[in-house]
Protein backbone atom coordinates (compact mmCIF):
# COMPACT_ATOMS: atom_id res chain seq x y z
CA UNK A 1 0.00 0.00 0.00
CA UNK A 2 0.80 3.78 -0.96
CA UNK A 3 1.36 6.48 1.18
CA UNK A 4 -1.70 7.10 2.65
CA UNK A 5 -2.87 10.84 4.42
CA UNK A 6 -2.22 14.27 3.96
CA UNK A 7 -2.36 17.06 6.68
CA UNK A 8 -5.91 16.62 7.49
CA UNK A 9 -6.42 12.62 7.42
CA UNK A 10 -4.12 10.41 9.04
CA UNK A 11 -4.09 6.43 7.99
CA UNK A 12 -2.71 3.32 10.20
CA UNK A 13 -3.14 -0.32 10.51
CA UNK A 14 -3.43 -2.65 12.79
CA UNK A 15 -2.98 -6.37 11.82
CA UNK A 16 -5.63 -6.21 9.41
CA UNK A 17 -8.13 -3.02 10.63
CA UNK A 18 -7.03 0.41 9.34
CA UNK A 19 -7.77 3.14 11.05
CA UNK A 20 -8.67 6.21 9.31
CA UNK A 21 -8.24 9.78 11.38
CA UNK A 22 -9.91 13.07 10.86
CA UNK A 23 -7.03 15.03 12.44
CA UNK A 24 -8.39 18.90 12.30
CA UNK A 25 -8.88 18.51 16.43
CA UNK A 26 -8.55 22.59 16.22
CA UNK A 27 -11.37 22.90 13.62
CA UNK A 28 -13.98 20.41 15.59
CA UNK A 29 -12.65 17.91 12.98
CA UNK A 30 -14.71 19.93 9.92
CA UNK A 31 -14.55 18.46 6.62
CA UNK A 32 -12.79 20.54 3.58
CA UNK A 33 -11.09 19.43 0.53
CA UNK A 34 -8.07 17.64 2.17
CA UNK A 35 -10.34 15.71 4.54
CA UNK A 36 -12.58 14.70 1.71
CA UNK A 37 -9.56 13.34 -0.35
CA UNK A 38 -7.71 11.66 2.29
CA UNK A 39 -10.65 9.70 3.98
CA UNK A 40 -11.62 8.83 0.14
CA UNK A 41 -8.47 8.05 -0.76
CA UNK A 42 -8.11 5.19 2.32
CA UNK A 43 -11.65 3.47 1.41
CA UNK A 44 -10.00 3.13 -2.28
CA UNK A 45 -7.14 1.56 -0.82
CA UNK A 46 -8.52 -0.17 1.84
CA UNK A 47 -11.00 -2.14 -0.57
CA UNK A 48 -8.51 -2.67 -2.62
CA UNK A 49 -5.93 -4.30 -0.36
CA UNK A 50 -6.56 -7.86 0.15
CA UNK A 51 -5.03 -7.23 3.91
CA UNK A 52 -7.65 -5.17 4.94
CA UNK A 53 -10.62 -6.64 6.34
CA UNK A 54 -12.22 -3.69 8.02
CA UNK A 55 -11.96 -0.40 8.14
CA UNK A 56 -12.59 2.35 11.43
CA UNK A 57 -13.44 6.18 11.02
CA UNK A 58 -12.72 8.64 14.23
CA UNK A 59 -11.51 12.22 14.62
CA UNK A 60 -8.67 13.28 16.78
CA UNK A 61 -9.32 14.68 20.05
CA UNK A 62 -12.49 14.66 22.39
CA UNK A 63 -14.83 17.24 21.97
CA UNK A 64 -16.31 16.50 17.97
CA UNK A 65 -16.39 13.34 16.12
CA UNK A 66 -16.91 15.97 12.74
CA UNK A 67 -18.67 19.21 12.97
CA UNK A 68 -19.58 19.02 9.25
CA UNK A 69 -18.29 21.73 6.75
CA UNK A 70 -15.74 23.82 7.11
CA UNK A 71 -17.54 26.98 7.33
CA UNK A 72 -14.77 29.02 7.35
CA UNK A 73 -13.33 27.21 4.48
CA UNK A 74 -16.50 28.20 2.80
CA UNK A 75 -16.13 31.42 3.65
CA UNK A 76 -12.98 31.72 1.82
CA UNK A 77 -14.96 30.79 -1.14
CA UNK A 78 -13.19 27.67 -1.36
CA UNK A 79 -14.39 23.97 -2.35
CA UNK A 80 -15.28 21.07 -0.13
CA UNK A 81 -14.21 18.49 -2.59
CA UNK A 82 -11.32 17.80 -4.77
CA UNK A 83 -11.06 19.06 -8.54
CA UNK A 84 -11.39 15.53 -9.45
CA UNK A 85 -14.99 14.24 -10.30
CA UNK A 86 -14.27 11.03 -9.55
CA UNK A 87 -13.30 11.70 -6.41
CA UNK A 88 -16.08 14.47 -5.56
CA UNK A 89 -18.74 11.55 -6.76
CA UNK A 90 -17.22 9.88 -3.40
CA UNK A 91 -19.46 12.36 -1.87
CA UNK A 92 -19.07 14.64 1.36
CA UNK A 93 -15.95 13.80 3.32
CA UNK A 94 -15.15 11.39 0.58
CA UNK A 95 -17.36 8.60 1.97
CA UNK A 96 -21.57 9.52 2.01
CA UNK A 97 -21.26 8.06 -1.68
CA UNK A 98 -18.34 5.40 -1.48
CA UNK A 99 -20.18 2.46 -1.29
CA UNK A 100 -16.63 -0.19 -0.17
CA UNK A 101 -16.82 -3.97 0.12
CA UNK A 102 -15.16 -3.92 3.38
CA UNK A 103 -17.24 -3.12 6.67
CA UNK A 104 -16.54 0.41 7.88
CA UNK A 105 -17.28 0.98 11.46
CA UNK A 106 -17.12 4.63 12.56
CA UNK A 107 -15.69 5.54 15.95
CA UNK A 108 -17.52 8.15 17.67
CA UNK A 109 -14.84 10.29 19.86
CA UNK A 110 -17.08 12.82 20.20
CA UNK A 111 -20.59 14.78 19.41
CA UNK A 112 -21.64 13.90 15.51
CA UNK A 113 -23.70 16.75 14.76
CA UNK A 114 -24.49 17.34 10.97
CA UNK A 115 -22.34 16.11 8.68
CA UNK A 116 -20.74 14.03 11.75
CA UNK A 117 -23.96 12.13 12.08
CA UNK A 118 -23.98 11.94 8.11
CA UNK A 119 -20.67 9.93 8.34
CA UNK A 120 -21.62 7.66 10.92
CA UNK A 121 -25.07 7.06 9.02
CA UNK A 122 -22.67 6.16 6.15
CA UNK A 123 -20.58 3.74 7.87
CA UNK A 124 -21.61 0.05 8.41
CA UNK A 125 -21.11 -0.30 12.70
CA UNK A 126 -20.84 2.48 15.33
CA UNK A 127 -19.42 2.83 18.66
CA UNK A 128 -19.53 6.20 20.55
CA UNK A 129 -18.20 7.87 23.15
CA UNK A 130 -21.10 7.36 26.11
CA UNK A 131 -21.15 11.35 26.01
CA UNK A 132 -21.49 11.78 22.53
CA UNK A 133 -24.88 13.60 20.94
CA UNK A 134 -26.40 12.62 17.35
CA UNK A 135 -28.78 15.37 15.62
CA UNK A 136 -29.19 16.95 12.36
CA UNK A 137 -29.51 20.71 13.08
CA UNK A 138 -29.41 21.89 9.39
CA UNK A 139 -33.02 23.58 9.56
CA UNK A 140 -32.47 25.36 12.77
CA UNK A 141 -29.60 27.39 9.71
CA UNK A 142 -31.71 27.59 7.15
CA UNK A 143 -30.68 24.83 5.66
CA UNK A 144 -31.05 20.67 5.25
CA UNK A 145 -28.86 17.45 5.95
CA UNK A 146 -28.00 16.76 2.56
CA UNK A 147 -24.92 14.51 2.96
CA UNK A 148 -27.65 10.94 3.26
CA UNK A 149 -28.86 12.12 6.42
CA UNK A 150 -32.40 13.01 5.51
CA UNK A 151 -33.12 9.49 3.77
CA UNK A 152 -30.87 7.34 5.82
CA UNK A 153 -32.04 7.82 9.37
CA UNK A 154 -35.64 6.98 8.90
CA UNK A 155 -34.05 3.86 7.35
CA UNK A 156 -31.90 3.58 10.55
CA UNK A 157 -34.25 4.62 13.12
CA UNK A 158 -38.25 4.17 14.30
CA UNK A 159 -39.74 6.50 11.22
CA UNK A 160 -41.46 8.79 13.72
CA UNK A 161 -38.12 9.08 16.01
CA UNK A 162 -36.16 9.79 12.84
CA UNK A 163 -38.78 12.45 11.85
CA UNK A 164 -38.70 14.30 14.88
CA UNK A 165 -34.93 14.76 14.62
CA UNK A 166 -35.12 16.16 11.37
CA UNK A 167 -37.53 18.67 11.59
CA UNK A 168 -36.65 19.83 14.85
CA UNK A 169 -33.14 19.55 14.49
CA UNK A 170 -32.81 18.53 18.04
CA UNK A 171 -30.04 16.20 19.26
CA UNK A 172 -30.22 12.60 21.28
CA UNK A 173 -28.33 11.16 23.58
CA UNK A 174 -25.63 8.65 22.80
CA UNK A 175 -27.79 6.30 25.69
CA UNK A 176 -30.50 7.03 23.60
CA UNK A 177 -28.59 6.29 20.27
CA UNK A 178 -27.85 2.85 21.77
CA UNK A 179 -31.52 2.12 22.71
CA UNK A 180 -32.56 2.92 18.91
CA UNK A 181 -29.84 0.72 17.60
CA UNK A 182 -28.13 3.93 15.35
CA UNK A 183 -25.28 2.69 17.46
CA UNK A 184 -23.45 -0.76 18.08
CA UNK A 185 -21.73 -0.39 21.59
CA UNK A 186 -20.87 2.30 23.88
CA UNK A 187 -17.92 3.18 25.45
CA UNK A 188 -16.02 5.95 27.85
CA UNK A 189 -14.06 8.68 26.93
CA UNK A 190 -10.44 7.77 25.55
CA UNK A 191 -11.71 4.10 24.97
CA UNK A 192 -13.72 4.34 21.51
CA UNK A 193 -11.05 3.59 19.01
CA UNK A 194 -10.00 0.65 21.32
CA UNK A 195 -14.01 -0.81 21.43
CA UNK A 196 -14.17 0.06 17.82
CA UNK A 197 -10.59 -2.26 17.42
CA UNK A 198 -12.25 -5.27 19.35
CA UNK A 199 -15.48 -5.23 16.77
CA UNK A 200 -13.32 -4.95 13.75
CA UNK A 201 -11.16 -8.10 15.23
CA UNK A 202 -14.41 -9.94 15.39
CA UNK A 203 -15.01 -9.34 11.89
CA UNK A 204 -11.26 -9.90 10.74
CA UNK A 205 -11.30 -13.63 11.69
CA UNK A 206 -13.99 -14.03 9.57
CA UNK A 207 -13.14 -15.63 5.43
CA UNK A 208 -12.77 -12.10 3.82
CA UNK A 209 -14.65 -13.07 0.90
CA UNK A 210 -17.54 -14.25 3.01
CA UNK A 211 -18.07 -11.08 4.91
CA UNK A 212 -17.22 -8.43 1.72
CA UNK A 213 -20.30 -10.01 -0.15
CA UNK A 214 -22.46 -10.51 2.91
CA UNK A 215 -22.25 -6.77 2.96
CA UNK A 216 -22.33 -6.12 -0.22
CA UNK A 217 -25.80 -8.03 -0.38
CA UNK A 218 -27.25 -6.59 2.90
CA UNK A 219 -26.63 -3.06 1.79
CA UNK A 220 -27.27 -3.81 -1.72
CA UNK A 221 -24.34 -2.42 -3.01
CA UNK A 222 -23.34 -3.30 -7.15
CA UNK A 223 -20.12 -1.62 -8.82
CA UNK A 224 -19.58 0.28 -6.23
CA UNK A 225 -23.01 1.86 -6.24
CA UNK A 226 -26.26 1.49 -3.82
CA UNK A 227 -28.80 1.31 -6.67
CA UNK A 228 -31.37 1.84 -3.74
CA UNK A 229 -30.07 4.98 -3.02
CA UNK A 230 -30.34 6.47 -6.65
CA UNK A 231 -33.42 7.93 -6.80
CA UNK A 232 -32.67 9.83 -3.08
CA UNK A 233 -29.65 10.86 -3.99
CA UNK A 234 -31.29 12.78 -7.50
CA UNK A 235 -34.26 14.08 -5.31
CA UNK A 236 -31.23 15.51 -2.84
CA UNK A 237 -29.48 17.44 -5.64
CA UNK A 238 -33.02 19.01 -7.11
CA UNK A 239 -33.74 20.13 -3.07
CA UNK A 240 -30.06 21.10 -2.49
CA UNK A 241 -30.42 23.86 -5.15
CA UNK A 242 -33.62 25.26 -4.27
CA UNK A 243 -32.53 25.73 -0.08
CA UNK A 244 -28.93 26.26 -0.71
CA UNK A 245 -29.64 29.29 -2.61
CA UNK A 246 -32.43 30.84 -0.56
CA UNK A 247 -32.89 33.58 1.55
CA UNK A 248 -33.22 31.76 4.09
CA UNK A 249 -30.86 29.68 3.47
CA UNK A 250 -28.62 33.10 4.15
CA UNK A 251 -30.39 34.42 7.52
CA UNK A 252 -29.84 31.41 9.18
CA UNK A 253 -25.82 31.28 9.49
CA UNK A 254 -25.53 34.60 9.89
CA UNK A 255 -27.97 35.37 12.61
CA UNK A 256 -25.95 32.20 14.14
CA UNK A 257 -23.06 34.46 14.03
CA UNK A 258 -25.13 37.51 15.30
CA UNK A 259 -26.44 35.51 18.01
CA UNK A 260 -29.95 36.17 17.54
CA UNK A 261 -33.10 34.55 16.43
CA UNK A 262 -33.16 34.15 12.86
CA UNK A 263 -35.91 35.87 11.00
CA UNK A 264 -37.30 33.12 8.28
CA UNK A 265 -39.17 34.29 5.02
CA UNK A 266 -39.65 31.20 3.66
CA UNK A 267 -38.01 32.20 0.36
Amino acid sequence: MSQLGNEAVTVECRGHVMIVTINRPEARNAVNRHVHEGVGDALAAADADPQVRAVIVTGAGDKSFCAGADLVALSRGESLAPDDPAKQAWGFAGIVSHAISKPVIAAVNGHALGGGLEITLACDLAVAVDTAQFGLPEPKRGLFAAAGGVFRLPEQLPKKIAMEMILTGDPISAERALQLGLVNALAPAGGVVDAALALAERIAVNAPLSVQASKRMAQGISDGKVAREENAWAQNRVETRVVFTSKDSREGPKAFAEKRAPVWQAQ
